[in-house]
C-alpha cells in the first residue's frame, strides 16, 4: 500500500481570511494567487454570492513541503479544547536555557500578532509553551 504523500489541515473558524493570515505570519506561509480569472482575492470575493463570500481561505508553505492550511467558516463558535493541535517546532534539537530562550523569543513575536500565551512549561531541560491563536485554538511552541 503506498504511503500518503500530502495532507491538508482544516480549521473551522469565524473569520477564515483573518485566521489564515495570522497562521501565515506564524509559519512563514503565503497566500496563493487568487483563482484563475481573478486579478485579486477581493475580485474573487465580489464575484461570489453574498452568502458564500468569506466562507473559506487557504495558505501554504512557499517551499511546497508543509501541508496546505484550509480555513472554513462555520456558524458555531469554539466550544471545547481542541482534540488535535499544531506544535510549531521552533526549538528542535535545543535543550535547557537555549531551548527556553528560543521558545520565549517566538512567543514574544507572536503575542503582538494576537496570540495568547497560556503558560510556559520548563523542567530545566525540556520546555514548551502552550498558546492560543486569534480565535482561541490551542497550539504549542515546541
Amino acid at each position: 500500500m503506498p504511503s500518503i504523500k500530502q495532507f491538508q489541515v482544516t480549521f473551522d473558524c469565524a473569520e477564515p481570511e483573518r485566521l489564515a493570515r495570522f497562521w501565515c505570519e506564524v509559519l512563514g506561509y503565503v497566500v496563493p494567487p487568487p483563482p484563475e480569472g481573478f486579478a485579486t482575492w477581493d475580485d474573487f470575493k465580489q464575484a461570489q454570492p453574498p452568502e458564500e463570500r468569506d466562507a473559506w481561505f487557504v495558505c501554504g508553505d512557499p517551499s511546497g513541503v508543509g501541508p496546505r492550511l484550509f480555513f472554513q467558516r462555520v456558524p458555531e463558535g469554539k466550544a471545547a479544547k481542541n482534540r488535535v493541535h499544531l506544535d510549531v517546532r521552533v526549538a528542535a534539537g535545543l535543550v535547557g536555557e537555549e531551548r527556553l530562550a528560543a521558545l520565549e523569543a517566538e512567543r514574544a513575536r507572536l503575542v503582538p500578532l494576537g496570540a495568547v500565551h497560556v503558560r510556559t512549561l520548563y523542567d530545566g531541560t525540556d520546555a514548551c509553551i502552550p498558546m492560543l491563536d486569534i480565535e482561541g485554538n490551542e497550539f504549542c511552541l515546541d
